[in-house]
């Protein structure tokens, strides 16, 4: 039996794809730092985060789903406070599980890695630097691990949604919600379940030629 372990797995997208890997069969450990869950962790602690390794041991897919919006304001507005608390988790807090547990899929020679990227770290989205920036760099970081891993049996992709109907995006500003809801030409957010099937098929032994690739799920709105 594959064992995942899944960031953020308490609610949103994170709790959707644990749910969808279950199905699947797979032993999922869902870590959050609240909730119901199976370990209970904060990312941004790297002490914490070698010493879940520890403790669950090898695992053979990893679901980075924890993240932040940060702050809904202006660039010029923003701290450094808010750049270092979201990049923190956003970014630092993906790095800490990828060097955690990467090690031992290379070990055995398989693996699947799926970071959750943005269309906002694609496209950018106004009063949302902080939050695009750090999604823009979870794509660099995905493009570049997969590029060093892509003969190891060991696949890193990304994906990059538009707005999903969950509970982070109930503490964004309803201005910001309604604008990148009207970017998409599917005139709607998706469902948490949609996201899950993507990540569920990323996390496969179906997916056997794409590492270090962005896959949008954005009802149309991607361009590039």
């Amino acid at each position: 039996m594959k064992r995942a372990l899944v960031t953020g797995g308490a609610r949103g997208l994170g709790a959707a794809t644990a749910a969808r890997l279950r199905a699947d069969g797979i032993k999922v450990i869902r870590v959050d730092r609240a909730g119901d869950i199976d370990e209970l962790v904060d990312i941004t602690d790297e002490v914490a985060v070698a010493d879940l390794a520890s403790r669950v041991g090898p695992v053979d897919i990893l679901i980075n789903s924890a993240g932040i919006v940060g702050p809904n304001m202006p660039l010029v507005e923003t701290t450094s406070a808010d750049w270092r608390a979201t990049f923190d988790v956003n970014v630092l807090g993906t790095v800490a599980l990828m060097r955690a547990f990467i090690p031992g899929m290379v070990e055995r020679g398989w693996g699947r890695i799926v970071n959750f990227a943005s269309m906002a770290g694609k496209d950018g989205n106004p009063n949302l630097a902080v939050y695009s920036a750090s999604k823009a760099a979870v794509i660099a970081l995905t493009k570049s691990a997969g590029k060093e891993l892509a003969t190891t049996g060991v696949l890193v992709n990304a994906i990059a949604p538009a707005v999903i109907a969950t509970p982070m995006n109930d503490a964004t500003a309803p201005e910001v919600l309604a604008h990148i809801t009207s970017l998409i030409p599917m005139k709607r957010v998706g469902e948490a379940a949609e996201v899950a099937e993507l990540v569920a098929w990323l996390a496969s032994e179906k997916v056997s030629f794409s590492t270090g690739a962005v896959y949008d799920i954005s009802g149309g709105r991607a361009t590039y």
